[in-house]
């Protein structure tokens, strides 16, 4: 019995440190002459998540460029030819660089675009699987009820949007014409500011930027997912 005991007060202990130390969450880091900003992955979608994490560890990216922009709705970047000088001068095409694969659809209830999400870019496949390496991140704007309503009739065919995501929608904004046609994996946790000054540039018709925005994205360290997951995620004070 006193062994029973010993074993239960074990795993009640290792269970209540995991929790105060909050969910385990890897951090990425992504620079630009714009500023930087850190964006949580999520462990809901976890192809995308190690799939991303695989490429930044290889410095797939750096040297990318934010090739699309649209203020008011996402920066897009990720394209591989987007670092090929010979593919990428000036008034060239971006966007149909890839790595040879894609990844399958991971759609979440819980996850939607909201502003500040990374999302994975992908071509018009039928099974909505995403890009192996372009991502993008809204910048959205703000939506009515009514707009959303004829979205539902239109563009999300026959999906609803929950009332809590209405209320984000609404006050903060987002792009709700893209839920469940797109990945969601990740989200700006610090750096917002970020993504408006690069949705602000000035572009060409094809809308990618005039002067080129390379980019440079690296993982934090586990020091540094630590002290986010404690800012973020603080232990509940016993009572």
């Amino acid at each position: 019995m006193k062994k029973l005991f010993t074993t239960l007060l074990l795993a009640v202990f290792i269970l209540f440190t995991a929790f105060a130390k909050g969910p385990k969450n890897q951090y990425v880091r992504i620079k630009t002459s714009y500023g930087s900003c850190i964006i949580r992955l999520y462990n809901e979608t976890p192809k995308h998540r190690d799939n991303f994490i695989k490429l930044v560890k290889q410095g797939f990216y750096n040297g990318t460029l934010f090739h699309r922009v649209i203020q008011n709705f996402m920066i897009q970047g990720g394209d591989p030819d987007s670092k090929d000088t010979s593919k990428a001068k000036p008034g060239a095409e971006l966007g149909n660089g890839d790595v040879g694969y894609t990844v399958p659809a991971e759609f979440r209830d819980s996850l939607f675009h909201k502003r500040g999400v990374l999302a994975a870019a992908r071509d018009d496949n039928p099974t909505k699987a995403s890009s192996g390496c372009q991502f993008y991140i809204v910048e959205g704007k703000r939506f009515t009820d009514g707009k959303m309503d004829t979205l539902e009739q239109t563009r999300l065919k026959g999906h609803k949007i929950p009332a809590w995501e209405r209320e984000y929608y609404k006050s903060v904004g987002g792009a709700p014409h893209l839920d469940q046609n797109y990945t969601v994996y990740g989200e700006v946790v610090y750096g917002i500011d970020m993504v408006d000054r690069i949705a602000a540039v000035k572009k060409d018709k094809k809308d990618r930027p005039l002067e080129d925005v390379p980019m440079t994205v690296e993982l934090l360290s586990k020091k540094e997912c630590k002290q986010l997951n404690a800012i973020l995620y603080p232990p509940v004070a016993s009572k």
